[in-house]
């Protein structure tokens, strides 16, 4: 079997992903946060901090961490790979055909370390040194972005997911997040620990319009034993799921995908904002959203390419039968309703479990993890009074790449 495998999401976690923020941080700005999809601006370099207590909580835990930066830098060490990217990410009619050739030069002229730093951190007008013939910096502030910082791509999970053989490039749904994929593109296809490497793309591994099929990797759950569920919440689409479905069946790679329709709103922007999995038979849970009359659907795999779509009275009883087990042990969010509520919004149920039973979460939900604890539920306690400000925990920040089964 590849090492490039995730069979579940409680299995020991072995390889991971993450994205230290930077760059990207400091061109967070008061006047352009909610364009770029966060709260508010974060401190960063306590921002960083908490991030390297994040990655070392999972280092002592015996996860292999690769960072994203550099991972990029190293792509861009390959020829073909480089001209790729500064193609896509700067294209001519993104930029017009004469200053996209300006900008391409000068980032040609940088180091790799230097050119990942731009494209994951993005580029003003203000720190581009050369003059071009083109109208574009005539017509621009100096403070706007020739290329656009990537802040999200701290949320290294919803970019790309692994489950089980393969991995999904994800269509994203926002604007703002959309240059992401084409990094992990170029990662998996160029980087030596992935290239000639025996693992299926399920989706987004050519370029093509993915119309209004779109999965953000916050809302995939491999709940292992064959079956994955899947939110479809503001951002994943059911035609999204149903693509996912199709070409994790068409690749043998699944037995049934469980859909569960999201209430649209901010708080559960992905499916793992109110619901993870924890211990083989154990979720964490935020009630008020995850509600019994919430519709759910179980697609399951006719083979010859055909999908049967049935519709499932009610999830937590989809998910027994695909684990096979008798009930699920669910725990609640900690706290009366307004500790509960302050709590989820702060990331309380999105916890990245290292192996059954033991997970990562944020330090200040104080109720749901002795919740947690008295449940029998270790957690391993990281700070995120910053990194919790762009509304993901543990789990939103990491990309499993290896991980055991049940």
């Amino acid at each position: 079997m590849s090492q490039l495998y995730v069979g579940s999401e409680v299995g020991q976690l072995k390889r991971v992903m993450l994205h230290r923020p930077e760059r990207a941080l400091n061109h967070l700005t008061p006047s352009n946060y909610k364009d770029l999809l966060f709260d508010d601006v974060l401190a960063v370099e306590r921002a960083g901090e908490e991030h390297d207590q994040f990655a070392q909580t999972l280092r002592d835990q015996g996860v292999e961490v690769l960072l994203l930066h550099d991972l990029l830098a190293q792509t861009l060490e390959v020829p073909e790979a480089k001209t790729w990217l500064l193609k896509t990410q700067v294209g001519e009619y993104r930029l017009g055909y004469q200053f996209a050739h300006d900008v391409r030069s000068y980032l040609k002229s940088l180091s790799n370390e230097e050119l990942a730093h731009i494209l994951l951190g993005g580029l003003s007008y203000i720190d581009f040194p050369n003059h071009s013939a083109s109208m574009m910096q005539a017509m621009h502030e100096r403070m706007d972005f020739i290329i656009d910082p990537l802040p999200n791509h701290l949320f290294t999970r919803d970019t790309s997911c692994w489950v089980y053989g393969g991995v999904s490039l994800n269509p994203m749904a926002m604007p703002a997040r959309q240059r992401e994929t084409n990094h992990l593109r170029a990662i998996y296809r160029w980087h030596p620990l992935f290239a000639g490497q025996d693992f299926i793309t399920y989706l987004g591994d050519e370029q093509r319009d993915y119309d209004n099929a779109m999965v953000e990797g916050g809302d995939v759950l491999v709940i292992g034993n064959g079956a994955v569920l899947v939110g479809m919440s503001e951002r994943t689409t059911p035609q999204g799921v149903e693509a996912l479905a199709r070409s994790l069946f068409a690749n043998g790679q699944a037995k049934e995908v469980i859909a569960i329709n999201l209430p649209k709103h901010r708080s559960c922007m992905h499916l793992d904002t109110v619901m993870t999995h924890m211990d083989i038979d154990t979720f964490s849970v935020y009630p008020q959203v995850m509600r019994k009359d919430l519709q759910s659907w179980r697609l399951i795999n006719k083979g010859n390419g055909d999908v049967e779509v049935k519709e499932a009275d009610y999830f937590l009883h989809a998910i027994e039968k695909a684990l096979e087990l008798p009930q699920l042990n669910i725990i609640t969010t900690g706290g009366d309703s307004f500790e509960a509520e302050r709590e989820q919004w702060n990331d309380a149920n999105n916890v990245l479990t290292v192996r059954p039973g033991v997970v990562i979460g944020y330090e200040g939900n104080v109720y749901t993890n002795e919740k947690y604890d008295k449940a029998g539920i270790t957690v391993l306690p990281i700070p995120g009074d910053q990194l919790g400000r762009g509304r993901g925990g543990a789990r939103c920040m990491s990309c499993p790449i290896e991980r055991e089964g049940l």
